[in-house]
């Protein structure tokens, strides 16, 4: 790793939780570069250290991994510009939303090493949840490195490319699910007039609470469920309303929903 110098094309929120996991895993300021349309967005880390490009192009040129940050409906166009600067000894990263990696190396006319990486928005905090599909033909060193800038940011799981639709369904997308889940108990709980910030409180130590129980405890989700249902309570009316409005096949429709689209958007 020691002089490797790593490129990020696109200076989103994605890319700032990268570059931070990047720097935990011991990588220097000084070793990360940086390009973006809009320079502006490039001046808080430029002012750690970094360098910042003119162009994808000239960044593609001078670093070893490059990762590939923009927008999907931006793809074309950056790996057109960057398309003179690729070689079989540099890596892309992408992380982009129904792109795969069969488009990015027919794209850059090349067989080149291309990783595809599904991180969610708690990477910003340093609790995302990333899927990581790691080219089979790729030293293990090369899939290592990867692997270790998104574990700085929370938990990473190996899938095949081919599962890559399903895992953004399951934790790409989640989050939003959560939040709706979250928003309506905050609306009743405010309703009932009870202080917005108490709720809040407690509706997310709630939820913290439970991922943690699911993780630890070694029961199944059917198991915690009865656990806190007890015959003739609270709990079992709640449940009974919502099996009633079939809660679960809804999330399901949802989740298929999910992985359609992005299928659809796949190049």
């Amino acid at each position: 790793m020691k002089n490797l110098k790593i490129g990020f094309i696109g200076i989103g929120n994605m890319a700032n939780a990268i570059i931070g996991g990047v720097l935990k895993s011991g990588v220097p300021a000084e070793q990360i570069s940086l390009y973006d349309l809009f320079p502006e967005k490039c001046e808080s880390l430029r002012a750690k250290g970094m360098t910042v490009y003119r162009s994808a192009q000239e960044l593609t040129a001078e670093c070893g991994i490059i990762f590939l940050t923009v927008k999907p409906q931006n793809f074309a166009e950056v790996l057109e510009q960057i398309r003179p600067a690729a070689s079989e000894t540099k890596i892309f990263v992408s992380i982009a939303a129904g792109v795969s990696t069969g488009y990015i190396k027919k794209q850059l006319g090349g067989s080149y090493t291309v990783f595809r990486a599904m991180p969610n928005t708690p990477l910003l905090l340093g609790k995302g949840a990333t899927a990581l599909y790691c080219p089979l033909d790729v030293p293990e060193e090369s899939s290592r490195l990867v692997k270790s800038f998104f574990e700085a940011c929370g938990v990473v799981r190996l899938v095949q490319e081919e599962e890559i639709n399903t895992v953004t369904s399951i934790s790409g997308s989640s989050p939003a699910y959560f939040y709706l889940f979250a928003k309506a108990m905050m609306a009743y709980a405010q309703q009932e007039g009870l202080d917005p910030e108490t709720a809040k409180a407690l509706i997310c130590q709630t939820m913290i609470g439970s991922a943690a129980m699911l993780l630890e405890s070694g029961q199944t989700p059917d198991e915690l469920i009865r656990m806190v249902s007890s015959p003739g309570g609270t709990t079992l009316e709640a449940m009974n309303v919502l099996r009633s409005r079939d809660v679960e096949g809804i999330l399901c429709d949802a989740m298929k929903a999910c992985t359609r689209r992005a299928g659809e958007l796949e190049k």
